[in-house]
């Protein structure tokens, strides 16, 4: 048995890796379900007054505008550019792993208002990602997704939302918008 536990540098293998390890045992998320249950608009609104005012709350509330209003996914908005915002309105963003053509999204007045703040702030960073790393060595690099979910919870939980609160959950409020707007269902869906 203990051969097993050895790779082949000789090094000691956590049992966690071999193959059936985990076999019997029922994930710890097993019976959950997450329905898309879209926060109200009052509690987006509560979560970017709570994320407060300085470069981290405008970069915060950039990231929720962006996801919100545009109806992009996280990784989606952490991949844009400065050079992806034109100035008609519209972002342009890569979809998929291919990154084949840019696609254009819009985003209305009011959004390109709440972004303006971390915008000008933007502009004093080296060049790079739109919603970037403020302080320390990796400032103006890539903000990591798993980061910004964190401050998302944690803006929230500040705001009092006491439901969940995940990014994606920004794009189903924004396909709801738009089908409280009469727009298609075609037309959500892409």
């Amino acid at each position: 048995m203990s051969e097993l536990l050895l790779d082949r540098a000789g090094r000691r293998r956590s049992p966690a890796t071999l193959p059936g390890f985990h076999a019997g045992h029922a994930p710890g998320n097993k019976g959950l379900r997450y329905p898309a249950d879209p926060p109200k608009v009052e509690e987006i609104i509560a979560v970017m007054r709570g994320a407060g005012e300085g470069a981290q709350g405008w970069r915060l509330r950039g990231l929720i505008v962006i996801m919100w209003r545009a109806g992009l996914r996280l990784q989606e908005a952490l991949s844009l550019t400065e050079g992806d915002l034109s100035i008609t309105g519209a972002a342009h963003c890569w979809f998929g792993a291919a990154r084949r053509a840019p696609s254009r999204v819009g985003m209305d007045a009011w959004g390109w208002e709440q972004l303006q703040p971390w915008l000008d702030m933007r502009r004093e960073m080296p060049v790079g990602p739109l919603l970037c790393v403020i302080n320390g060595t990796t400032r103006g690099r890539h903000w990591s997704p798993a980061a910004a979910r964190a401050d998302l919870r944690r803006s929230a939980a500040a705001a009092g939302v006491r439901r969940r609160f995940a990014p994606h959950q920004l794009r189903h409020a924004h396909a709801v918008e738009m089908a409280r707007q009469g727009d298609p269902l075609i037309v959500i869906q892409r």
